[in-house]
């Protein structure tokens, strides 16, 4: 680090820019200048020159973050050239600068390692509690380091000079043993240090990226230097590391630090030596004692893991499992466990293998386990604690000696098993997919390993399923899932393990597993993992097969199989499993050297050690063990038996070569129990004491079963154990006890000789214990005759139970916890299904969200009330009974303000989302805006009073009312919700709103409207047709209307009912905002309430109308199904519309029924006039009429008044047409009627009658006024059918009403005879004629003679057109004819909607807003979050929601691709309708692919808005305090 001399301009400028923390304006003066080679070559020079400066003022600085972008900015355009990293490596030594800098950083850290030896440890680590790792500050430099290695002249460089590579293992042995844990014993840890993660993050950034950018130049034979030179003084620093923390032969207890870049280095320089550049491992491997010990730490890693797992760590917090979990996740496991696991194998596969299989045993603390007897004492593990350790034990032994990530497969193969064992834990998203696969860490080495590409491979394993929308509401993204084949063939569960980060992803993955073996039918249990085989050892590693050919993994396994037989404690299932495993690995990679002459070789030599005769497991499988003697506690049941005769010569243990008579050794005399560990001890010091040549030839030892620590506790005595067992015993009796059956086993050949020939057999494949075991046993007859042979011979020996007479109890007992907790978790899953499968059919009948076929049970109580009183069950008491004026019970409700009929258009086409400037969508043409203007335009000619009832208001901010189906009784509703008032659970609604969750299903609701105490009897009897004529009943309907305020329940007394019939109405009105209720010119008017009133009614008509597709051919009762509530609603508005009294003169009904006289003219100039009966809206006069009679009300009444009201719509019809055609047409039609208009049948012909209206309008000057739009063709058909279609829109209205007032099914029909069976459906029709001749004017009935009646309607319009004739026809010609309502069509791709909104300015404040949105009702801009477009406290998406919704938005934010919905005071992020290629979302463009529409999403967004149904689905809401 020299002291800095400046020499020009630049190098100053540098300084001070330095010195200032890089400014931005700095940054680009000096960069602008590159274009300029000179400048560029002295620039950077005086970069490098300034390195060490940068390093000490970014450690210093407050804003490193800022300041690391500037420098890499910088930086990255200097050493991203090859030629120019090249030439300043050579001239300005920027290797050496780079290595030192980052060496003296982080030598400001440092601390003692108190790895191994506390006291006397001479190692110095990184403290990882340090703001300078904490914070990541030197990635920066560490990312230029990664930046230039990946130029392979550099890499170079750095391979070939020593001096480099000792500082390097110098710099990341600072790293080695970092962040040690020390389990915590007695007391929790008070502070969970999170300082984990930056350990991870530094090695993985400091250590493992620059490792991955050399590895990728050692890819060919010609670099094998530069792997022995890294080899080299990577096992120096490896030495030196061992001496300064005094490291002899053992771990010290309780410590574990999962930080090891120098065994990691060395591990994948191995790697790359063997697989690229065809070194010769045994050349570059250290001797036996270095092996030996780097083989502890890596090892103490994974008996930490399994610890961990176990929760023996659990003093510790929750930060241990966060750093197990770390070490395996995706993006560090090839360069943490891989390695490791790999180092492993190494050492294991050139070690004596029964040391290594002693070692691992030790590690993992089972030893004392591992006897015979059925109780020991276990010094260092509590015995809860002994079976997962033990599992763990095994578990890590299988992966050890079945993994090949580094041992033979290839880059294709091993991205396929990563790919395969991900996608079997869970059907997986693309993206997620690319992210699980362990890459290469370093980004400049290219994503993926392998010449296939991600894309082939994945296409090979896996299904595509597209995005699917569940009716639950949640969103499916696009899956891939593996194919049936995978499953069949490829499903490994070791690789499972090995790359799980939640255990309960190896559970998933055999769950999954499982279906598919149901599925497919090939087994139906439960299975367990299926053996996989493997792909070939790379010569290299051969040594790794001994492990599995050593006696003391046979001893282990033999003993584990003898415990589970006998039901010793602390087994599992899976222990089992993984023994029968590790045999089956044994078998599948045998030495080839077992053949024929191991019958004839005289056992006597072979039979030297005490319990098996060689290594070879085939041959030991058959080898009987008669009695084994074991160390027990004094209590144990072994102690109490008499050891047999035999043995008092026979020490240790007898062993019996099968057909052959027990061998006595002489030299045995008493046995002496030997210790494991204190083999492992002398093997170690033999190992050390002699040179490395004799080492190889190191004698086996003994090795006693029962392995106990030097300092054994002195109450053990010895027992001698008969045991008379070989393997294939063992295992035939295992089949038999799995499968509870005596000689359950046979072997196959004896009927199939074939199963020899082709063991190979797919029935084997999948299966549980008992498959397994038949694979094994064929497995073993398949490698050697003499073991076929015994298992024949042991099959035929009838073999008794054993253990003999206990097994009843010990079942019962240990009946395998396993096995328990397996049924148990099947009734589980039983009872799940049950449950859902209900939950499902609950759904269904309670939400009914779109199945158009109604409930059954709904027709069911319909037809059941026309008989009794309806009967009502409150869902909180439980209670069933009437609902009774003292105690009313009302239905749940959910009222919402609803604009959704307002957004009707006129055009089929829908709108589209305006993408370019010329696209702008005016809202003049909606539903809404046309009603608005006729409302306007009738006010401003018409009296007030009039006019308000000549329309329906209501499309904008009308109420909509809509419920679960569900009753309570009032008065429990109240307690209910004073308790919900009281819980202070945060709820997702507003108590003080009235808002609550139904308590039965939960649906969000904010009112009761209470039933009305009907007798069902008289609504029946009603319904029977009487032959009263038509003039009497006209007669009876107008005296019922002049019966006001009499009400079957009186006002005067008020009842509770009456007063919560009040209180729903009061709830109503404030559901929507003031400006949609006031209409009238004088504020507070009871007309509009009158107005607002009947509106609430027709806009529930018109809502279920669009709900079943705008017109009623489906028929069939309401698809709403029990969510329908109208004939409640009916009740409560009708008992306030009865309480605004209509002037008798003015009464509707006797204009559409009397004759009128003349007034007097001069008292009409005077105010103004009232709406001509012709301009009334029949939908909204029926609606008054209906309401203002008393309830309930005669069939026949409403028949009567429909006969009325259709016969004033006929003559509208009659009018507009007469407006829209020629004037030739009109003379046509004026005389061909005149000609037909004394024939019988005259009143019921529209020519006639079109021919009357003509000659009656003409005495105004209504068809003065210019030329009209005509009507196209226009001939008698065509006319028919203009009719029909300007009357069917009433007539649908109508039948629903008369649907839900006296029940019946509405027919289903054709869409072209909707109006003939509506009409005949509506009584309108006397008698249904053939549709071939059918006219609509035959469902004339004329109450008083029709020429007379539209005399007196035309002369209506006749004195208006005298005052103002531009006026006339506006006001006649209505557009009936509504499109449903539509959101806005979006474009195919995002990037349309992206590129013109993410830049526009919004048009309140022109800026270009932070978060902008779009409306996909209006598609008004609005900026989201906005201050600048606040109003009173409100932000511009809440305003924008209540104006165009009337509380509802639906809102799309353009930088995040999301929906959100507002409704009312709360909001809820939908999802997105936009999905890349693989079907899934990219929320806040985080990945930046190419979204497209996903149609079906978009429909159900869609279907949710027309049918007011997000509160139900959605269920994450949240409050949005105005501030959306």
């Amino acid at each position: 680090m020299d002291v800095l001399k400046h020499k020009c301009f630049l190098e100053e400028l540098l300084f001070w820019t330095i010195k200032y923390e890089f400014p931005q304006k700095m940054v680009t003066f000096l960069l602008n200048m590159l274009p300029d080679q000179d400048y560029k070559i002295a620039f950077t020079k005086t970069f490098v020159q300034h390195y060490a400066f940068i390093m000490k003022t970014l450690k210093k600085s407050h804003e490193s973050d800022t300041m690391s972008n500037r420098i890499v900015h910088i930086s990255v355009q200097l050493f991203s050239n090859e030629e120019l990293a090249r030439q300043v490596t050579e001239e300005c030594q920027l290797l050496d600068i780079m290595v030192t800098v980052l060496l003296y950083m982080m030598e400001s850290c440092l601390i003692k390692s108190e790895l191994q030896d506390e006291e006397n440890s001479l190692h110095v680590v990184v403290n990882c509690g340090e703001a300078l790792l904490k914070n990541n500050t030197y990635w920066p430099l560490v990312s230029d380091f990664i930046n230039i290695l990946s130029h392979q002249s550099v890499a170079k460089k750095f391979l070939e000079d020593h001096g480099l590579l000792v500082t390097w293992m110098n710099f990341v042995s600072f790293f080695q043993g970092m962040n040690l844990n020390k389990r915590e014993l007695n007391e929790h840890v008070e502070f969970e240090s999170q300082t984990y993660y930056a350990a991870f993050a530094a090695e993985l950034e400091a250590c493992a990226q620059p490792m991955w950018g050399l590895l990728s130049h050692c890819k060919v034979r010609e670099t094998q230097e530069y792997t022995r030179n890294v080899v080299r003084y990577c096992l120096e620093a490896l030495q030196d590391w061992f001496d300064a923390i005094n490291f002899v032969d053992e771990p010290a207890p309780n410590q574990v630090t999962f930080h090891l870049p120098l065994h990691r280095y060395f591990a994948m320089f191995l790697s790359k030596a063997v697989k690229c550049q065809e070194l010769d491992l045994d050349t570059i491997l250290p001797d036996q004692e270095m092996l030996m010990k780097l083989m502890i730490h890596p090892l103490q890693i994974q008996a930490s893991l399994s610890e961990i797992h176990s929760n023996m760590w659990v003093r510790n917090g929750l930060q241990i499992k966060g750093q197990a979990m770390t070490y395996v996740q995706s993006h560090f496991c090839n360069s943490m466990i891989d390695p490791d696991i790999y180092l492993l194998q190494v050492c294991a596969s050139r070690l004596d293998p029964d040391y290594f299989i002693s070692s691992v045993f030790e590690r993992f603390k089972v030893v004392d386990l591992l006897t015979m007897a059925s109780q020991h004492q276990n010094t260092v593990l509590d015995s809860e604690h002994e079976r997962s350790m033990l599992e763990g034990a095994l578990t890590f032994l299988v992966l050890l000696l079945s993994l090949r990530l580094h041992l033979g497969m290839t880059d294709d193969e091993i991205l396929r098993a990563e790919m395969v064992a991900q996608l079997c834990m869970n059907d997986r998203t693309h993206s997620s997919l690319l992210d699980l696969i362990p890459e290469n860490p370093n980004p400049k080495s290219g994503i993926i390993p392998g010449s296939l590409s991600f894309e082939s491979v994945l296409s090979a394993v896996a299904d595509f399923k597209a995005p699917v929308f569940e009716p639950g509401g949640s969103m499916q993204q696009g899956m891939y899932t593996p194919k049936a084949e995978v499953w069949d063939k490829e499903f490994d569960p070791v690789m499972v393990i090995l790359r799980t980060v939640y255990r309960r992803d190896v559970q998933s993955a055999m769950d999954r597993y499982t279906a598919f073996l149901k599925q497919s039918g090939k087994f139906p249990g439960n299975p367990w993992p299926p053996y996989k085989k493997r792909t070939p050892l790379h010569p290299s590693y051969k040594g790794l097969i001994k492990l599995l050919h050593c006696k003391t993994l046979h001893i282990v396994l033999f003993t584990l199989l003898y415990k589970i037989l006998m039901d010793h404690q602390n087994l599992s299932e899976h222990v089992l499993c993984m023994v029968l495993y590790l045999i089956e690995l044994g078998l599948e990679n045998s030495p080839e050297q077992e053949s024929e002459e191991e019958e004839s070789a005289g056992g006597q030599e072979r039979c030297h050690d005490s319990w098996f005769p060689g290594s070879n497991l085939v041959s030991n499988m058959r080898h009987f063990i008669n009695y084994v003697r074991v160390r027990v506690p004094e209590t144990a049941p072994e102690v109490k038996k008499e050891p047999p005769a035999s043995t008092s010569s026979d020490g240790l243990a007898s062993s019996q070569c099968s057909r052959r008579k027990s061998l006595q050794r002489e030299n045995s005399g008493t046995a002496q129990v030997f210790s494991l560990v204190a083999e492992r001890r002398k093997k170690f010091q033999e190992i050390i004491n002699r040179n490395t040549s004799e080492a190889n030839q190191v004698v086996r030892p003994k090795a006693s079963m029962k392995w106990s620590a030097p300092g054994a506790t002195p109450q053990l005595t010895t027992a001698i154990l008969e045991v008379k067992e070989s393997i294939l015993s063992l295992l035939i009796k295992l089949h038999h006890k799995l499968s509870g059956k005596q000689n359950s086993y046979y072997p196959p050949w004896l009927d199939d000789v074939d199963v020899l020939i082709h063991p190979e057999i797919p029935r084997y494949s999948h299966g549980d214990g008992m498959t397994a075991v038949e694979r094994i046993l064929l497995k073993a007859a398949v490698q050697s005759r003499l073991n076929k042979r015994i298992i024949e011979e042991i099959c035929r020996k009838v073999t008794p139970p054993v253990p003999p007479k206990k097994i009843s109890s010990a079942e019962k007992k240990t009946l395998d916890k396993e096995e328990r907790r397996q049924k148990a978790r099947e009734r589980q899953q039983k009872l799940l299904a049950e449950f859902a499968s209900r939950q499902k059919s609950f759904m269904e009948t309670a939400m009914d969200v779109e199945s158009p076929d109604a409930d059954i049970a709904m027709e069911i109580a319909t037809s059941e009330q026309h008989v009794s009183e309806a009967i009502y069950d409150c869902v909180i008491c439980g209670q069933s009974g009437p609902s009774t004026e003292d105690r009313p019970t009302g239905l749940v409700v959910l009222l919402q303000a609803s604009s959704v009929l307002g957004q009707c258009r006129n055009s089929t086409e829908p709108k589209k989302l305006p993408t370019t400037e010329e696209e702008q969508i005016y809202s003049k043409d909606t539903c809404a805006a046309l009603h608005d203007v006729r409302l306007t335009t009738l006010q401003r000619y018409f009296k007030d009073s009039s006019c308000l009832q000549a329309v329906s208001i209501g499309w904008e901010g009308g109420v909509y009312v809509q419920t679960c189906g569900h009753t309570l009784h009032i008065d429990c509703h109240k307690s209910y919700m004073e308790s919900l008032r009281n819980d202070q659970v945060l709820q997702g609604f507003s108590v003080d709103k009235g808002e609550f969750t139904c308590p039965l299903c939960r649906q969000f609701a904010n009112s009761v409207l209470p039933c009305y105490p009907g007798n069902n009897m008289e609504r029946s009897l009603w319904q029977s047709h009487s032959n009263k004529c038509m003039q009497d009943l006209v007669q009876e309907v107008e005296d019922l209307q002049e019966q006001l305020g009499t009400f079957p329940v009186s006002i005067s007394s008020e009842t509770n009912l009456s007063k919560e019939m009040e209180s729903v109405m009061k709830d109503i009105k404030s559901t929507t905002q003031k400006k949609y209720t006031d209409y009238s010119k004088s504020p507070g008017s009871p007309d509009n309430d009158f107005l607002f009133m009947y509106s609430v009614a027709r806009t529930n008509l018109e809502l279920e109308l669009v709900h079943r597709g705008g017109n009623l051919c489906s028929g069939g009762a309401s698809t709403a199904g029990k969510r329908s509530c109208l004939n409640q609603l009916f009740h409560v508005l009708a008992m306030h519309m009865r309480l605004y009294s209509i002037d008798s003169a003015y009464n509707p009904w006797r204009k559409l029924t009397q004759p009128m006289q003349d007034k007097n003219p001069e008292l009409i100039s005077e105010e103004l006039p009232e709406v001509p009966v012709l301009y009334r809206d029949v939908s909204s006069l029926l609606l008054i009429q209906i309401l203002t009679m008393p309830q309930p009300l005669h069939k026949e009444h409403f028949t009567c008044i429909i006969k009325v009201l259709f016969t004033l719509l006929y003559t509208q019809a009659l009018a507009a047409l007469s407006v829209k055609c020629s004037a030739e047409d009109r003379m046509a039609w004026k005389e061909s009627g005149a000609l037909k208009k004394n024939t019988s049948g005259g009143e019921k012909s529209w020519e006639v009658l079109l021919g009357h209206v003509v000659s009656e309008l003409s005495k105004g000057k209504i068809f003065e006024e210019g030329e009209t739009e005509e009507l196209t063709v226009v001939n008698p058909d065509s006319v028919e059918c203009y009719l029909q279609q300007f009357c069917l829109p009433f007539l649908r209205i109508t039948s629903l009403l008369q649907h839900h007032l006296f029940g019946g099914d509405l027919p289903s029909c054709q869409e072209d005879e909707e109006f003939t069976v509506l009409a005949s459906c509506l009584g309108l029709l006397p008698s249904f004629q053939s549709s071939d001749q059918f006219t609509s004017a035959s469902c004339l009935n004329w109450p008083v003679p029709a020429f007379d009646m539209i005399s007196q309607w035309c002369s209506e319009l006749a004195s208006f057109a005298e005052r103002h004739p531009d006026q006339v026809k506006a006001l006649l010609i209505q557009e009936p004819k509504w499109d449903l309502p539509r959101l806005l069509q979006l474009p195919e791709n995002y990037n349309t909607i992206f590129q013109y909104y993410h830049r526009k300015t919004c048009t309140v404040c022109t800026k270009v807003p932070k978060d902008p949105a779009v409306c996909l009702v209006c598609g008004t801009f609005v900026c989201l979050k906005g201050l600048c477009c606040k109003q009173q406290s409100y932000c511009e998406c809440v305003l924008h929601s209540q104006n165009c919704g009337a509380g509802t938005g639906i809102f799309l934010l353009i930088n995040a691709s999301v929906i959100i919905i507002i409704r009312g005071h709360r909001f809820c992020l939908w999802g997105s309708v936009y999905l890349d290629a693989h079907g899934e979302e990219d929320r806040d463009l985080r990945r930046g692919k190419p979204l497209y529409i996903c149609k079906e999403r978009y429909k159900v967004l869609e279907q949710q808005w027309v049918s007011h149904t997000f509160d139900h689905i959605n269920k994450r809401w949240g409050p949005h305090y105005n501030g959306l």
